[in-house]
Parts: structure tokens; C-alpha cells; sequence
């Protein structure tokens, strides 16, 4: 009724004393307590349950931590361990290195001392020979300057000492023919060293691959091991699978790679053309078009050797690698979650070809990852003429 007529209310009694409390800063929420905690009370029991908890979590953690101490003085340990018997191996190797080098000199030492000895010796012949021609020239002088008879007293035999030059002192000589062959020898150790040193990190990864019987063409027949595989003209006795190749010659391997690194060799100098690479499982199998052969789709690598030709394929796109000589045996690495493959000629341990993310422009954006398990591939091509022997491929045994 006073609202009505406009009379003002007084403000309540809370408000006038927050207004005359001038506050500098609001309080933070933190600071503030939280409505009804004076009331919160816990019991004993619970409390002590807590308690026991926190203490058993607390002596949990410090045996927790107290082990991964453990663990990483015993990473410390074993590296050091495993430091000191690299340093012994590479020692072992420079000890044997030093010891066939110190032999390899005191042989060639000793054939010097040898051919020393017989050319002073030789030397001493033809000094004794020198005072005997001296002598008998200083005796025909004396005769010249004695008259006629001096001259009776001596015969022309007296002054006959010509010396014969010896066949054998065009032997003494050092053995350059036997130098030349140790200096191949040494080239050959040394560079076999050096590709054997290059492999040694492939190796570490090295793969048993085997093939896949019931992912081979039927005329390809795989031998007990497992490991070679070669093409058979009679296909009636190989049992049908759904899983086989029908028409391209193709065969893939096993294991499938999904995680980690990977290597393999092929030996394959008794195969006049042939095909090594990794595929996708989902790889056609049916029928003879681009999507059945390797390099030829987006689901296939491989390194091809044809018609006198070395080729790198994938997604039907090549590149032609200028090499002497086709590879004997061909190394194939794969690094998965790189997505990464690599082939190198295995002998001289060269690289071929590198498929990665960062190719060569002729392969440019067509890979950079794995999206599904890849598998060992192989492929034979038909032969113009009828092959004495027939194409025969066979995986490396690389077991260390």
C-alpha cells in the first residue's frame, strides 16, 4: 500500500551491512568454505580404513619405485655389459686383422732378406772377379813395360777369366706375381668385410620366409624346405585352391608383416627373368590383368628383371635402374610402420631401390604407409625358348 503511494522502503538490515564493507578484491572460490563442512563428521572406523589404505597405496609405490630402480641399474649393467663384449668383438677382429697383417709383412720381409742375401752373395762373385781382372790387367802392363822376356814366363791361359753372367741372378728378384694375387686376395676380404659390416644391422633383422603353398600358381612347385620354388610344365597332381593364382605365375610367402622391420634374400641367378617383391594379401589372384601382377597396382612392389632389363615397380609405374650386371641374389627389407621398402643387390650390397614416403619423383605420392599386412612375393615370367633346366628361385637361409 505505501509502494503504491511512493513511499521509498528502507533496504534490510543485511544488506545495509554488506554495503558499508568495501571488499578490494572478491574472495577466491577456493577460499571460500564450502556450505554445511562444520557439519561433516567421520567416524573412527573410517578414518582408520583411510588411513590403512593410504598407507598400503604409499608402501605399494615405494615398492613400485623401488623396482624400477632396480630395472634401470640393470639397464645400466647390461648395456655396459653389452658395450664392453661389442668393444671385445670388434677388438677380437682388429687383433686378427693386425696379426695376418703383421704376417703378410714379415713374409714379405723375409723373401726380401732371402733376395738380399743372394744378391750380396752374388756381388761378392763378381767383386772377386773384378780383382782378378784388375790383377791380370795390372800384370799385361808390367809385361808391356818388361819387354820379351818376361813375356816367356806367362801363357794367354793365365789371363783367360771371363765370367758367364748366371741365369739365376735374373731370379733374384721379389715374387711380383705372388704380390699381385695377395693384393686381389686382400681387395676381396676387404670389400666382402665392408659388405659384411653394411649387412650386419640388416641382418639383425633378418625373417625366415617361407612359401605359401596355398598361394602359388599351380605349375609352381615348392620344394620340402619350403624355401625354393620353381616352375613345373605338369600342374595335374597340384591340388586347387581358392586362394591360388590361375593364370599369372605368381607365388607369395609367409610370414605376413604387419609391425617392425624385416629382411630376406633371394637367390636368383638360375632364373633368366623373374620378379621379387612384397603384395597386400587382398593382391587379386584370378585372371591375367594389372591387378594379379606385381608392381602393376597400388597393392604390389617389386624389383623385375626382364629382358635384359632391371625394373622398379609399383602402381604400373617403373623406373629403370642402370646396373652392370643383374643382381645374383636380391635383398629385400621392409620397415612397416615406416612404410618402407627397399631392395639391394645382396652380394655387393648395394641399393636399388628405395619405395618411401620420400621416393623418387617417378613413384611421387604414390605410397607413404602400410594399411594392411604385406607378404614375401614372387612372380616368374614365361621363357621365350624352352629352358634346359627350369626357373628356379630359392629364399636365402640367413639363420645367424
Amino acid at each position: 500500500m505505501a509502494e503504491e503511494e511512493g513511499v521509498s522502503q528502507p533496504p534490510p538490515a543485511d544488506s545495509l551491512c554488506l554495503a558499508s564493507v568495501t571488499q578490494p578484491y572478491p574472495r577466491s572460490p577456493k577460499s571460500l568454505r564450502k556450505p554445511g563442512a562444520d557439519s561433516l563428521k567421520y567416524s573412527q572406523g573410517q578414518l582408520s580404513c583411510w588411513l590403512e589404505e593410504l598407507e598400503k597405496e604409499s608402501k605399494r609405490t615405494e615398492a613400485h619405485m623401488a623396482s624400477l630402480k632396480k630395472r634401470q641399474a640393470n639397464l645400466t649393467t647390461s648395456a655396459e655389459t653389452m658395450e664392453q663384449q661389442v668393444r671385445e668383438r670388434f677388438e677380437a677382429m682388429r687383433l686378427a686383422l693386425e696379426k695376418e697383417e703383421q704376417a703378410v709383412l714379415d713374409s714379405l720381409e723375409q723373401e726380401h732378406r732371402e733376395n738380399s742375401s743372394r744378391m750380396t752373395r752374388l756381388l761378392h762373385d763378381w767383386n772377386q772377379h773384378l780383382k782378378l781382372v784388375r790383377k791380370h790387367i795390372s800384370t799385361v802392363r808390367t809385361l808391356q813395360e818388361g819387354g820379351a822376356e818376361s813375356q816367356q814366363r806367362v801363357s794367354p791361359a793365365d789371363f783367360s777369366c771371363h765370367k758367364k753372367q748366371d741365369a739365376a741372378e735374373l731370379a733374384i728378384k721379389l715374387n711380383d706375381e705372388k704380390f699381385q694375387k695377395l693384393m686381389k686376395v686382400l681387395g676381396k676380404i676387404s670389400k666382402d668385410l665392408q659388405v659384411q659390416l653394411q649387412k650386419k644391422s640388416l641382418l639383425l633383422d633378418s625373417t625366415e620366409v617361407v612359401i605359401d603353398r596355398t598361394a602359388s600358381h599351380r605349375k609352381i612347385k615348392v620344394t620340402s624346405s619350403g624355401r625354393g620354388l620353381y616352375i613345373s610344365p605338369d600342374d595335374s597332381s597340384a591340388p586347387s585352391h581358392p586362394l591360388q593364382f590361375d593364370q599369372t605365375c605368381c607365388a607369395l610367402g609367409l610370414p605376413a608383416i604387419s609391425s617392425g622391420q624385416c629382411y630376406w634374400e633371394v637367390d636368383v641367378h638360375c632364373c633368366p627373368s623373374w620378379a621379387v617383391g612384397v603384395a597386400y594379401g587382398s593382391l587379386h589372384r584370378k585372371g591375367q590383368d594389372k591387378s594379379t601382377k606385381l608392381g602393376r597396382n597400388r597393392l604390389s612392389w617389386s624389383l623385375e628383371f626382364r629382358d635384359g632389363r632391371l625394373m622398379a615397380w609399383h602402381n604400373d609405374r617403373h623406373l629403370a635402374l642402370s646396373v652392370r650386371a643383374a643382381p645374383d641374389k636380391v635383398g629385400v627389407f621392409v620397415n612397416y610402420h615406416k612404410g618402407r621398402v627397399a631392395f639391394y643387390d645382396a652380394d655387393a650390397m648395394k641399393m636399388l631401390q628405395d619405395f618411401s614416403a620420400s621416393c623418387t619423383t617417378a613413384f611421387e605420392r604414390a605410397h607413404h604407409q602400410f594399411t594392411e599386412p604385406v607378404f614375401p612375393a614372387f612372380r616368374f615370367f614365361k621363357a621365350k625358348d624352352r629352358q634346359p633346366v627350369p626357373d628356379h628361385m630359392e629364399i636365402c637361409c640367413l639363420g645367424l
